[in-house]
């Protein structure tokens, strides 16, 4: 059984950080491609970025481009993301996800495993 398990939310001012963090079990990282997703309140989901497992390819939506970082440490099967420059439109739910597809500028919106979900609130 798959679980991935998310954690490092919190609320944090704007301009600030956070580090989640995304644990894996069932699942080797070495084998899927992992992910992030995220939703705000009243919004649908959105990609945030992506690893390809092939070549280590990482993708970014634009509005996270220069303030955000992906990073996954594969012997732990655990998978990060480093959120700097918050800004309150940032707020959301953040998901982690594996075995989705990630390809040079490309991302899926599905994924055939997600996390429970870490709440990021970035007040102004």
């Amino acid at each position: 059984e798959v679980q991935l398990q998310a954690s490092g939310g919190g609320l944090v001012q704007a301009g600030g950080s956070l580090r989640l963090s995304c644990a894996a079990s069932g699942i080797s990282f070495d084998d899927v491609n992992i992910g992030w997703f995220r939703q705000a309140p009243g919004k649908g989901r959105e990609r945030v970025s992506c690893i390809s497992n092939n070549d280590g390819h990482t993708y970014y939506a634009d509005s996270v481009k220069g303030r955000f970082t992906i990073s996954s440490d594969n012997a732990k099967n655990t998978l990060y993301l480093q959120m700097n420059s918050l800004k309150p439109e940032d707020t959301a739910v953040y998901y982690c996800a594996v075995d989705l597809v990630c390809l040079l500028g490309v991302m899926s919106h599905q994924a055939d495993y997600w996390g429970q979900g870490t709440l990021v609130t970035v007040s102004s």
